[in-house]
């Protein structure tokens, strides 16, 4: 029995007391008063998520209705962009075929008029897909066996892809195709009475769609579109909350309204064709197969790089017909444009398909709000959010750093801001002191303090050899290296955190390292998997 106990309050994973979280909300409740604490009050719980909140099935069945939804304001943004006369006004003495011929020409200069062979060479991501689920879905095991395709995709890949691949697709035993109709629909916890619509694609359209994103992405930055950096929003955002030269405009369901359509107006021929070919004309919805409205939802690999480009060809086709100059930078349907427009952006959007949404959209006042960048007269004023209930040492251990972060903790933690004090020592307390002693604010392997750094939590991992598809991955990852020492990008691990382990910090007085293995900082052809087992 003693030794049962000893394990218990050695483990990592030790279950919390009932009711912390309650009591969190009522010490976040007790803040001080101020513009800050007033808006995490607020927000701190919108996305909570626990079994006290709305059930799973009703949270998917509103997820997926409101996709429905969706397709129905689809169809219609089809048919209304099919019957568009050319000299409709779409703005001021601007014709919609004028219009429209400015913006595809915006975007041909920024994609080209065709698609290069180099931009269908993609990779297999660590996400689920048609045929393997999330704990299966490490990239190394999608070279092998069954691969889901659609139809007009597995044409492309025998024509275009296979003959580009350096050697590592054998003649159809290694990998194997498998012709499927399109995608199959899921949810993931968004709010607290809603899920999120996303959607599994088949294996070899996904490989495609990953490359024509990253094509998209690159030309994006051509034009000043950093798609792999939301700093330069967050900026702006605060820049636009002190002067009130520039608006931060949100999209609702903005993914999921991006027409066929609209795409067929917009998009140069050949890329039209291409696109066509790798999207998932339908979506597996329960069993059943609907008939896509949306060119393609969250899931399929070049939807976010999809979106960014025709928001900001839009965007940047108002200022032009309207004359106004300044800035203009997209990050998905995260908009900042200059405030002499926002008040016909709303009206060409949903010309094209799209709603603004007003409750996270900002023009006049002091509040800006985008890529999760919230300012209030140029003061940081982010909140973090709760979006579980505290029931393990890790959830402690999160919030904490969080609230301190949050605090906007003063000379690198030296000093903790003492409107959060008493509630970070209160969360404190709940850690054992050989977790005490982190650097990292956004870890939940150690608590960030003053304290000497002697243990953090690790998660428990073992290699498991993935042999051929190791290789291929490896393969694929590195075909367009020019020297040996060129960087190698590969996919993370795939599996979610639920097994961790307490491990001593080799250096106390030097805690740089993040709370993982270096094999995750440095990927190999060897595949990380979960074991369950508990240890310290």
């Amino acid at each position: 029995m003693a030794q049962h106990q000893r394990q218990a309050q050695s483990c990592a994973n030790t279950r919390m007391p009932d009711g912390l979280t309650e009591e969190l909300l009522k010490r976040i409740q007790l803040l001080p008063a101020s513009v800050k604490t007033q808006y995490l009050k607020q927000e701190v719980f919108s996305k909570f998520v626990s079994a006290d909140t709305d059930a799973p099935l009703t949270r998917k069945t509103r997820a997926i209705n409101k996709w429905l939804a969706a397709e129905r304001d689809n169809e219609a943004t089809n048919d209304r962009l099919f019957i568009t006369p050319g000299e409709y006004q779409i703005l001021p003495r601007v014709s919609f075929e004028h219009f429209v011929s400015f913006c595809r020409s915006l975007i041909c200069d920024i994609i080209g008029e065709t698609a290069p062979v180099e931009a269908l060479i993609g990779s297999f991501s660590g996400g689920a897909s048609t045929s393997r689920p999330r704990t299966k879905s490490h990239p190394a095991l999608k070279y092998l066996g069954k691969a889901h395709v659609t139809p007009e995709a597995l044409t492309i890949w025998r024509d275009l892809v296979e003959p580009e691949m350096p050697g590592w697709i054998g003649d159809g035993t290694i990998l194997i195709p498998e012709v499927v109709p399109g995608n199959v629909m899921f949810t993931v916890p968004k709010k607290t009475d809603i899920d999120r619509c996303a959607c599994k694609e088949p294996d070899l359209n996904m490989f495609i769609q990953k490359g024509i994103g990253n094509y998209f992405r690159d030309c994006l930055r051509r034009v000043n579109i950093n798609l792999n950096d939301q700093s330069l929003n967050q900026s702006l955002a605060r820049s636009g909350s002190l002067t009130g030269k520039l608006a931060t405009f949100d999209l609702s369901s903005a993914s999921d309204s991006v027409t066929t359509g609209l795409v067929s107006l917009l998009l140069p021929e050949c890329w039209q064709t291409l696109l066509d070919s790798v999207r998932s004309p339908v979506t597996i919805i329960d069993g059943e197969e609907h008939q896509n409205q949306m060119y393609s939802s969250m899931g399929n690999g070049f939807t976010f790089e999809l979106e960014s480009l025709l928001f900001y060809a839009l965007t940047r086709t108002i200022c032009f017909f309207t004359g106004t100059s300044g800035v203009v930078s997209v990050y998905g349907d995260d908009i900042i444009c200059p405030t002499g427009i926002s008040n016909v952006l709303p009206f060409v959007f949903w010309h094209f398909g799209f709603t603004v949404n007003s409750e996270k959209s900002f023009v006049t006042g002091p509040f800006r709000e985008s890529c999760g960048g919230h300012y209030w007269n140029g003061l940081d004023i982010t909140p973090f959010y709760v979006k579980r209930p505290l029931t393990h040492l890790i959830d402690v251990i999160d919030v904490a750093n969080k609230v301190r972060k949050w605090a906007d903790y003063k000379d690198d933690t030296s000093i903790l801001d003492p409107e959060v004090s008493d509630l970070w020592f209160w969360l404190k307390s709940f850690v054992p002191s050989r977790f005490w002693g982190g650097v990292d604010m956004n870890s939940k392997y150690q608590l960030v303090s003053q304290d000497l750094s002697s243990h953090r939590l690790v998660e428990r991992t073992k290699r498991k050899d993935n042999g051929d598809g190791g290789y291929y991955h490896w393969l694929n990852a590195t075909w367009d290296r020019a020297e040996l020492r060129d960087g190698v990008s590969t996919s993370s691990r795939t599996e979610s955190a639920s097994v961790y382990r307490a491990r001593p910090v080799r250096n106390p007085t030097v805690t740089l390292l993040p709370a993982v293995f270096f094999e995750e900082i440095w990927p190999t052809p060897s595949m990380l998997s979960r074991e369950a087992v508990l240890s310290v």
